[in-house]
C-alpha cells in the first residue's frame, strides 16, 4: 500500500488526501438525513435504522440538542454549546458552533495519530439576535456552507433531486412533509423508520412521536393516491 493511503498528512501525487475520501465515503453509506429550512419552522429528519425488541428506541435518537434553539442531526459535542452560554452568558449563533464543530473536524484531517471524523453534520438553528432560522452542513473535511434545503448519507443525491423540484420555501406542516417526502424516497418501511424533530422559533426542538410520523406519512400517501387518480381521469378524458 501506498505511504500517501495511509499517512493522514500526505498528499498522494494527484493532490488527494485519502484518508478524508474515506471519511468522505462512510458518510455516503451511513444513514440518510435530511434538513428543511421554512419560513417559520425547521425541520430534522434521519433515517431510523430498526432496534432490537427490548431496546427501549427512546435512547436511540439520532438528532440531538445542542441548546435551545440550536440542534443537529449526528450525535456528540452536545456540551460545546452549553460551554458558551455557561462561560461568557450569551446565546451562542448558529454560525459560531457550525464554525467551531468544522474547526474541529478540520483538525483531525491535519495531525498525524488520528484519523477525520467519518461524519457530516446537519446544523439548524434560530439566530438569538435577529430570530432567523438558518441550515449549515458540515463535512469530515471540515468545510461547512449554509443551505435552504439539504440532504446527506445513504442515496443523498436522490433526496437532493427531489426537493430540488419540490422546494418553493415552505412553512409550518408544509415543511415537515416536505422533509418527510424527501425521506420517503430512500426510506424503506414508511414512517417506522424514520425520526423527524420540529423546531420553531418560540417553542425550540421537539421529537415527533410514532403516530404522528404515520399520521403525515398517511397523508402524504393519500395525496400521492389524490393525485394519480386525477392524472388517470384526465388522461382518459383526453383519450379520443
Amino acid at each position: 500500500m501506498a505511504r500517501y493511503e495511509r499517512a493522514i498528512t500526505v498528499f498522494s501525487p494527484d493532490g488527494h488526501l485519502f484518508q478524508v475520501e474515506y471519511a468522505l465515503e462512510a458518510v455516503r453509506k451511513g444513514n440518510a438525513a435530511v434538513g428543511v429550512r421554512g419560513t417559520d419552522t425547521i425541520v430534522l429528519g434521519v433515517e431510523k435504522k430498526s432496534t432490537a425488541s427490548l431496546q427501549d428506541s427512546r435512547t436511540v435518537r439520532k438528532i440531538v440538542n445542542l441548546d435551545d434553539h440550536i440542534a443537529l442531526a449526528c450525535p456528540g459535542l452536545k456540551a460545546d454549546a452549553r460551554s458558551h452560554r455557561l462561560t461568557v452568558e450569551d446565546p451562542v449563533t448558529v454560525e459560531y458552533i457550525t464554525r467551531y464543530i468544522a474547526g474541529l473536524q478540520q483538525k483531525y484531517t491535519q495531525s498525524g495519530g488520528v484519523r477525520p471524523f467519518g461524519l457530516s453534520t446537519l446544523i439548524v438553528g434560530f439566530d438569538p439576535y435577529t430570530g432567523g432560522p438558518s441550515l449549515y452542513q458540515t463535512d469530515p473535511s471540515g468545510t461547512f456552507s449554509a443551505w435552504r434545503v439539504n440532504a446527506t448519507g445513504k442515496n443523498s443525491n436522490s433526496m437532493r433531486e427531489f426537493l430540488e423540484k419540490n422546494y418553493k420555501g415552505t412553512s409550518g406542516q408544509e415543511t415537515v412533509k416536505l422533509a418527510i417526502r424527501a425521506l420517503l424516497e430512500v426510506v424503506e418501511s414508511g414512517g417506522k423508520n424514520i425520526e423527524i424533530a420540529v423546531m420553531t422559533r418560540d417553542k425550540g426542538l421537539r421529537q415527533l412521536e410514532e403516530s404522528e410520523i404515520d399520521s403525515i406519512v398517511a397523508e402524504i400517501e393519500a395525496e400521492k393516491a389524490a393525485a394519480e387518480a386525477a392524472k388517470k381521469a384526465s388522461h382518459k378524458e383526453g383519450t379520443p
